[in-house]
């Protein structure tokens, strides 16, 4: 190895100048290149029309000639002689009769209002004011409590009565849905039973535990006792 030229040259001793100014060097270059602009000429579009080449349009004279119409044709002499007719003699005219002799109207007496009879209205179980109360029940104040109330007494009611061996005899299997509609009148009788089943014999059990269900305290809309209609769907199960 070749001893150097120099020894003690310290060659470390200005590179960080030289660093600094290479990076100025650098970023003004950079500068210049990004701001530097060019300028195309830009070509005229085919659309546009060019003013100058165009030729002057010659606008053509209109002369007014004087035209004068023709005379009208004379009319011809007419031989008719008009005759005026004086008008001496009256005319008859209608007389209007007069409205004396008009007879006069009779009086009507006085008008008896009659009332119509006060008709029973039955009310949805699920709109009524006040709910009707099955035995039992009395002890809730709040309206909602005694609807919740009264559809688990007759749920209750309707699971203990109904014969569910009806649906084996018959020869039925799974699950069975019949559904019964039922009015609680303004007294709290049950009144106005229907049902609808797959069987008629299922038909007639399902009316059959309805009847048995005890009086109700009758629903009421305004505080006035009213009936109140109760639909019931009733489902079981038959094991095999």
């Amino acid at each position: 190895m070749k001893p150097k030229k120099y020894a003690k040259a310290d060659l470390k001793k200005r590179s960080l100048l030289f660093l600094q100014i290479g990076l100025i060097l650098v970023l003004l270059l950079s500068y210049f290149s990004i701001e530097w602009k060019s300028y195309f000429p830009q070509e005229k579009s085919k659309n546009e029309i060019a003013m100058e080449k165009l030729d002057e349009e010659e606008i053509p004279i209109t002369v007014f000639v004087d035209q004068t119409p023709p005379p009208l044709p004379k009319l011809p002499k007419s031989h008719d002689v008009v005759e005026i007719i004086k008008d001496d003699k009256p005319v008859k005219t209608d007389i209007i009769p007069s409205t004396d002799d008009i007879p006069e109207v009779a009086k009507v007496s006085d008008i008896i209002e009659v009332k119509p009879k006060d008709e029973i209205e039955t009310y949805p179980f699920t709109v009524i004011e006040d709910v009707p109360i099955f035995p039992g029940c009395e002890r809730f104040t709040d309206n909602e409590k005694r609807r919740n109330c009264m559809s688990d007494k007759i749920s209750d009611f309707v699971n203990s009565n109904f014969d569910r061996s009806i649906g084996s005899d018959l020869g039925l299997s799974g699950i069975n849905k019949l559904y019964v509609m039922f009015e609680i009148d303004k007294e709290g009788h049950v009144v106005g039973i229907k049902s609808r089943a797959t069987h008629p014999k299922l038909e007639q059990e399902a009316i059959r535990v309805i009847k048995l269900l005890p009086d109700f305290e009758p629903g009421k809309q305004r505080g006035k006792p009213v009936g109140v209609s109760y639909a019931l769907p009733i489902v079981f199960q038959i094991q095999d």
